[in-house]
């Protein structure tokens, strides 16, 4: 997929901020550390368009970066990372507060990227994100990175072990995805493609 333009345009505190052009928005969703900002520069073939946070937890925003290629003109949107030990309790009630809004009232969202590390089980926070989405019927992807760090040979397990522990809807898709391989980024691209 041949990226034409990729940018990073706000990060937005509050609704107030959102972009107003109406296109079709993707948010990530994850645990801190499990390599949304790889995922994000592996997708638009950008080494440094997302950074990540020399201490996790630190972004209280949602970060829009706008994609441009050949099918199709989008929104990124980086969650906070969720699950994050050192953060007070009054901030992540701050986030989930400004999460849930978003995720219940923003129209253009399209589908929520439910970003999953593959070498581990599934945390708390994990399932209880799924169970969240699910509950209130937001279309969903989990994408299971960073395959590069386990044996191929254990893809399969580690995908059931991944679907089995979330509890996954037979409908919901999980790719592979690998930012130093590159594996999962076409199938990725036309999972977005295909909900637009």
């Amino acid at each position: 997929m041949k990226i034409k333009t990729a940018q990073f345009i706000i990060s937005a505190a509050g609704p107030e901020q959102y972009p107003v052009d109406g296109l079709p928005e993707f948010a990530l969703a994850a645990r801190s550390n499990v390599g949304k900002s790889s995922l994000i520069n592996k997708m638009t073939l950008r080494k440094n368009l997302a950074h990540t946070s020399s201490r996790p937890g630190k972004t209280q925003l949602l970060n829009y970066y706008k994609i441009t290629n050949e099918r199709a003109e989008l929104y990124f949107v980086d969650f906070p990372g969720y699950g994050y030990a050192k953060v007070s309790h009054k901030q992540r009630e701050e986030w989930g507060k400004h999460a849930e809004f978003y995720l219940l009232n923003r129209e253009p969202l399209t589908k929520v990227l439910l970003v999953v590390d593959v070498r581990h089980r599934p945390t708390a926070d994990d399932c209880a994100m799924y169970e969240w989405l699910y509950y209130h019927n937001i279309p969903r992807c989990i994408v299971a990175t960073k395959a590069d760090k386990i044996s191929k040979s254990k893809w399969q397990h580690h995908l059931k072990q991944m679907r089995s522990t979330l509890n996954c809807d037979s409908h919901d898709r999980i790719i592979l995805f690998s930012s130093e391989l590159g594996l999962g980024r076409d199938q990725l691209w036309e999972e977005l493609h295909g909900s637009i």
